[in-house]
């Protein structure tokens, strides 16, 4: 795993133990990867969007739809689509965010919670 895959991975296992009425409304969208043109067809087909935030929470706060969070390593950017889908969520009324550490994502979740 990814140091970015691994900072996810803890990230979702403290949200679970720390919010459990809504662990099964924080996902992880799998859009990122490899994959052979073939199956990225496929997936295209099926409807994957590129740029979509690797985590979606379903659970509207004030005001908002969602809460989107992109996870990134504090040397990561985002790339041209995700930049693209952050404009177009948070225009249609969601909450996006962009996660550096633990610390990011658990003031972010508190904070669009409470």
């Amino acid at each position: 795993m990814s140091e970015e895959d691994i900072l996810q991975s803890e990230c979702v296992k403290w949200f679970r133990y720390q919010y459990p009425k809504l662990k099964q409304l924080l996902f992880h969208v799998p859009n990122g990867g490899k994959r052979n043109k073939v199956t990225a067809q496929i997936f295209k087909a099926m409807g994957v969007v590129p740029g979509v935030a690797d985590l979606i929470l379903l659970a509207p706060r004030k005001g908002y739809g969602a809460l989107c969070i992109e996870m990134k390593t504090p040397s990561g950017d985002q790339s041209p689509s995700q930049k693209e889908w952050m404009k177009e969520t948070t225009a249609a009324g969601n909450k996006y965010a962009l996660c550096r550490s633990f610390d990011d994502f658990e003031k972010t979740i508190n904070d669009y919670l409470s």
